[in-house]
């Protein structure tokens, strides 16, 4: 079986000595190529801290990360996309002006530019400033801006946050249509019904560490999953 990305004993404590942290703890994530994974867990419990260790946002304090088959370097970067927390957007500028800010950046094609504004619906937008956006439109544009170097690889973080239900069915199928494409992705969410509907294998953190991997089955109760995860985590 391929995967993307491994994570091996993948673990973040934050700050030294007795006052250290412990974030997350041995974590081993299996994410296979081409498919729509999702990272689940309650609020705190190690998921945004795993996802930047990852992107290269935060160094791992022990562990590997191995992607594409090879240890994890910051080269690999090119061919990750990612949208944690906002998106980082200039609010005076329009869209198109966002979207040409990182391809003059990482030296990108302009042409691309009109490939991502019609991939996630935004081609339309003129010259509205960003900071004029809808949620669900900033959002838009934050996928756009991680899918500009064609990743082979997209972490999305809480990507439905702030979203009505229209704008949340349009997220769904964006997602899927990214795997359909071959991208994998890796999605971490606490609305367990959309993860339901887009993922094809889930992880559950809890407190730090991983508690359950596996595919998702069609029929299968994610809710009470989840729920027995948490329980059994809790008793521990």
């Amino acid at each position: 079986m391929e995967y993307m990305l491994e994570t091996r004993r993948l673990t973040k404590r934050f700050g030294r000595g007795e006052n250290a942290q412990l974030a997350v703890s041995d974590i081993n994530l299996h994410v296979r190529q081409g498919r729509v994974y999702g990272l689940l867990g309650p609020n705190g419990a190690g998921k945004s801290t795993t996802l930047k260790m990852i992107a290269g946002m935060l160094h791992p304090t022990q562990g590997e990360i191995i992607f594409d088959g090879r240890p994890w370097t910051r080269d690999d970067l090119y061919e990750i996309g990612s949208l944690i927390e906002a998106a980082p957007l200039y609010p005076n500028l329009s869209a198109r002006e966002n979207l040409r800010v990182r391809t003059t950046m990482l030296g990108i094609p302009e042409s691309r530019i009109d490939e991502v504004l019609h991939t996630v619906g935004l081609e339309n937008t003129g010259k509205k400033r960003a900071g004029k956006f809808s949620m669900g439109m900033k959002q838009r544009l934050g996928i756009a801006l991680a899918l500009l170097a064609r990743p082979k690889f997209l972490i999305l973080d809480e990507p439905a946050n702030g979203l009505d239900p229209i704008g949340i069915e349009d997220l769904r199928e964006l997602i899927r249509s990214f795997a359909r494409d071959g991208i994998t992705v890796l999605v971490s969410s606490h609305i367990l019904s959309e993860v339901q509907q887009v993922a094809d294998d889930i992880g559950i953190i809890v407190g730090g560490r991983l508690a359950y991997e596996g595919e998702l089955q069609p029929s299968q109760d994610l809710e009470a999953l989840f729920m027995d995860v948490c329980r059994k985590e809790a008793q521990r």
